[in-house]
């Protein structure tokens, strides 16, 4: 996740900032614990009931960063305890910018990679196997706030690396274009705390809080799926392969982050006049050679 604020050379190392006018979408899935326990550390306890865990995606474009403008999808495998509170785990961050994702890797410990973010403007998708939403809104009460006007904004997400190429999904947001005369929701302000780390660049176990300040409102979730795609593909491995296939021998990170991506959306949330700032991570537990680090 980027980070706004105004104190640019105090904190250039801890993250992003400055803005409004940031849109984000914050889309809360159940995961399987099973799946979720793929990317956390065997240190941490996953929160979990009835063998699920709350995970999801963060999906967000910042108009102006240190790292210039980009887009980013931050996939969340679930959230682990972190007493007397919790604090989500980051399972995959894609970014379609070189620099964004060496800060993301460097200065955060996240394991971030670079995507390709393809969009188009696009009526409601028909005919596609989708994630269906549920009646969630509705239990809590909030069914007739949410925003279902507008065309969705279908965004293809490829994760590049060198000459390869490889499909990850596709996403249908339900972003409502202009604001004027929308209700925007209500003004909030709040901490939402996260571990990273225990990869190449950052091998300690890291914690580290984003401060935001938005306008939010519930959506329609975004549906989320994998199309098969002919299209030949190489590989990391010399293999040619078609996007999408079966055949396709993908990383094990890759294919438990599809896992979650695909998994069942419970409540989505759009940020507004998005501000956000990154505290600089600190060590919980110091890495040991023995221990493993993620790519």
């Amino acid at each position: 996740m980027a980070a706004g604020s105004g104190r640019e050379e105090a904190a250039a190392a801890a993250g992003y900032w400055r803005g409004p006018p940031w849109v984000a979408l914050y889309q809360l899935h159940l995961v399987k614990a099973a799946t979720a326990r793929a990317f956390v550390p065997r240190e941490l306890r996953l929160v979990e009931a009835f063998g699920y865990t709350l995970g999801g995606m963060f999906l967000a474009r910042y108009d102006d960063s240190p790292a210039g403008k980009f887009d980013e999808l931050v996939v969340i495998a679930g959230i682990v305890w972190n007493p007397p509170t919790s604090c989500a785990w980051a399972a995959r961050v894609l970014v379609n910018s070189a620099e964004a994702c060496r800060h993301g890797r460097k200065e955060v410990g996240l394991p971030s990679h670079v995507a390709t973010f393809s969009q188009t403007e696009a009526d409601a998708l028909r005919n596609k196997p989708l994630v269906k939403s549920n009646s969630f809104l509705s239990l809590l009460g909030m069914r007739s706030t949410v925003s279902n006007q507008g065309n969705d904004r279908e965004i293809e997400i490829s994760e590049t690396k060198g000459s390869c190429t490889r499909h990850l999904c596709n996403i249908s947001v339900p972003l409502t274009g202009s604001h004027k005369h929308k209700w925007m929701g209500p003004a909030i302000r709040m901490s939402l705390p996260s571990f990273s780390g225990q990869i190449e660049d950052h091998p300690d176990l890291l914690k580290y809080s984003c401060q935001v300040e938005c306008r939010v409102r519930p959506v329609r979730p975004a549906k989320i799926w994998r199309p098969r795609i002919t299209e030949p593909q190489e590989c990391p491995d010399g293999k040619i392969s078609s996007k999408g296939s079966e055949v396709l021998a993908e990383p094990d990170a890759q294919k438990h982050t599809i896992m979650v991506l695909l998994s069942k959306p419970i409540l989505a949330l759009e940020f507004n006049y998005l501000e956000m700032h990154v505290d600089a991570p600190k060590i919980v537990i110091p890495h040991s050679k023995k221990k493993e680090v993620r790519v």
